[in-house]
């Protein structure tokens, strides 16, 4: 049996629910929500997020490595 029919008369058919409101209204939602977060990918905007408020720049975090590779350093 073959039945020639839309999509869309297939939903009215089964008694399905018309989602494609909710659909573009999510849409439209998650790309304003990625749109925000593509500014988090910025170097500079990671790092700070990323780093404890103890270091107050990259100096520091050389440093740190600095002293943690010193081979005179007392373990």
């Amino acid at each position: 049996m073959n039945i020639d029919c839309t999509p869309e008369e297939a939903r009215v058919f089964l008694g399905l629910p018309d989602v494609q409101p909710m659909q573009e209204h999510l849409m439209k939602e998650m790309q304003v929500s990625l749109s925000a977060n593509l500014k988090a990918m910025d170097p500079n905007t990671m790092i700070n997020a990323w780093l404890p408020t103890t270091f107050k720049g990259f100096e520091q975090l050389q440093e740190l490595f600095a002293s943690q590779m010193n081979p005179s350093r007392k373990r």
